[in-house]
């Protein structure tokens, strides 16, 4: 399998950066091809501006980003660090993202990894027809066939992340990346992998993530998915793009309203 890592932490003797290197290893170990991105090795610009289409006149009554990155990446004119990113994310099979969450999200270079990368025509905007009118995305789009994991390094302990937790569950914390950035353009999105309490991790508690991590690895082509429902597999109205209300079952609520349970629950 060809697998692409990006990280996002500015710190190389972070341990976010550790487990990183730990994911490098034990991928290449297992005989899968491996490339990656250091957002803050790159300095890596984050925000999305008239400067990534380099054909915009900045004469232009207006900037409309869907517009210029679109007409930029179908003529194949975007800026040179874009270009091969999107070249490493087409030679993928399988994308992770490794980063702290801070915020309750990814850090802003990351953010801005996502902004400028998936260009309209490839993470956006795609497949759009008399069947599907609203296009391919949620489960469909560019990405489909591929898959997609979080390693994300916390700071405060598991027990903050759950249901009942301050913080609230991390499933739902993650959602907005994990349905709304790798889902929407068709990514097969693998359960997160997370690490807690990293603001007092010992050698000890490197060794014993370092093992699950590793272990987790060694699934990657066979671990089932996140069972969410896709917009055009038939649960979704594709007039109103609301759930149709004989798919869901009494127990469903909230986000998990996007999921099937049964799936999921196997």
């Amino acid at each position: 399998m060809k697998v692409l890592i990006v990280l996002a932490h500015p710190e190389p003797k972070s341990l976010t950066t550790a487990l990183f290197n730990v994911t490098v290893d034990e991928l290449e170990k297992l005989g899968h091809e491996v490339k990656t991105t250091d957002l803050y090795a790159l300095n890596w610009k984050s925000a999305i501006d008239g400067a990534d289409f380099p054909e915009f006149h900045q004469d232009k009554e207006r900037l409309v980003i869907t517009n210029e990155s679109g007409k930029a990446y179908h003529e194949h004119k975007l800026t040179k660090d874009v270009l091969e990113e999107q070249a490493k994310l087409e030679w993928a099979d399988m994308l992770i993202l490794q980063f702290p969450l801070w915020w309750f999200t990814m850090p802003a270079i990351l953010k801005g990894w996502v902004d400028r990368v998936f260009s309209f025509g490839l993470g956006y905007g795609v497949g759009y027809s008399a069947e599907k009118p609203h296009g391919t995305r949620y489960g469909e789009g560019s990405f489909k066939g591929k898959r997609a994991m979080l390693s994300v390094t916390i700071g405060g302990p598991a027990s903050n992340y759950k249901e009942m937790g301050v913080n609230g569950d991390i499933f739902h914390i993650l959602w907005p990346i994990n349905h709304g950035v790798l889902f929407y353009p068709g990514f097969d999105v693998l359960e997160p992998f997370t690490v807690y309490r990293t603001n007092k991790f010992t050698e000890e508690d490197f060794e014993k993530a370092s093992k699950e991590l590793r272990e987790r690895l060694k699934h990657l082509e066979t671990e089932k998915p996140i069972p969410f429902r896709s917009q055009n597999g038939g649960d979704y109205d594709l007039h109103s793009l609301e759930l149709k209300p004989d798919v869901i079952s009494p127990e469903e609520k909230g986000l998990g309203l996007r999921i099937h349970l049964k799936e999921q629950s196997n």
